[in-house]
Parts: structure tokens; sequence; C-alpha cells
């Protein structure tokens, strides 16, 4: 996620966060992602990429570049995506 994200958005920041372990019980994520457990992601975007576009334009380009892994098992991804400007950097 990060080389793919890191390439087409060239962020100023760019943070991921694992949040799998605290989902691993629940019954929808038995099975999914099953070698890498890895399912649900906290997300921080800061990224010129982002100019101009409202949160959910935002959040749909995310979700374009990472539909490998959505589609493969990850199954939640929380989105923090500003602009630098927003971001006050």
């Amino acid at each position: 996620m990060h080389a793919k994200l890191s390439e087409k958005l060239v962020p100023a920041k760019l943070h991921i966060q694992d949040d799998s372990k605290g989902h691993v019980e629940h019954e929808a994520m038995v099975g999914r992602a099953a070698e890498s457990g890895e399912t649900h992601f906290t997300v921080e975007i800061i990224s010129d990429a982002f100019e101009g576009m409202n949160l959910v334009k935002r959040h749909r380009m995310v979700y374009d570049i990472l539909k490998e892994e959505l589609d493969a098992g990850v199954h939640a991804l929380s989105l923090k995506t500003k602009t630098p400007k927003e971001a006050g950097i």
C-alpha cells in the first residue's frame, strides 16, 4: 500500500497504521487476508493531489489506487486525507 500511494499521490506525509489486531475476532474477518492477517488500516495522507477535491473524491481516489488490496482481503480503511495547506505544512 505504501509504495502504491507514494507513487500515485507523491505525498508530503504518508502514515499507515495496521489496526487489524483489534478486529481479528470479528466473524467477518475469519479467513480474510489469511496469510498476512492485515485487514484494517488507518491511513493518513497529505498530498497536493487532493487540491480542489472534496472528501468523497479524495477517498474514491485512494480506494481506486488500492483496489487490488481491497479485493484481496483488506476490509477497512480509515482515511485522513488533506492537502499540505489544510495540514498547515
